[in-house]
């Protein structure tokens, strides 16, 4: 039987930086390569970042940084299609929360699309409520914005 690990490292993993470079082919396909959203998701420097293997093959991964004291923003949340339906995204996403749990913040908040569905329906799913667009996202009118008490 396989068996999914979950990781916690950081932007430095070299696994990460390619499924980050699959999701931002993924987006750039579905809002276009100009999108004013796009300058704002440089990976440098994030120290939180989750990982999911099988078999020592990567299936997926999450970040987050501080967005203030109460808020952890959620980023870079990415399973690629051929790896999806198997409840990797929800394992990434529940350690994400434990780990900002762990780190005393209070809620999560992340950015989407009106292009991303999937994505919607996935956080809705888990509990995520739709938000005002904060931040780079108040400007930009295809951007949603969810939250949750974590």
């Amino acid at each position: 039987m396989n068996m999914t690990t979950i990781v916690r490292t950081n932007s430095e993993n070299t696994e990460f930086k390619e499924l980050v470079k699959l999701l931002n082919l993924d987006l750039a396909e579905r809002d276009g390569h100009d999108h004013p959203l796009a300058r704002f998701n440089d990976i440098d420097g994030i120290k939180y970042v989750v990982m999911a293997y099988e078999n020592q093959k990567p299936l997926g991964c999450g970040a987050m940084s501080e967005y203030n004291k109460e808020d952890i923003e959620l980023k870079r949340v990415y399973v690629p299609p051929v790896c999806r339906g198997k409840g990797v995204a929800t394992r990434i996403l529940t350690e994400l929360e434990k780990w900002a749990k762990e780190l005393s913040y209070s809620s999560a908040i992340l950015v989407t699309g009106t292009n991303q569905p999937e994505a919607n329906a996935f956080y809705r799913k888990n509990g995520y409520g739709r938000i005002l667009n904060y931040g780079a996202a108040a400007k930009i009118k295809d951007c949603l914005c969810f939250a949750k008490k974590i």
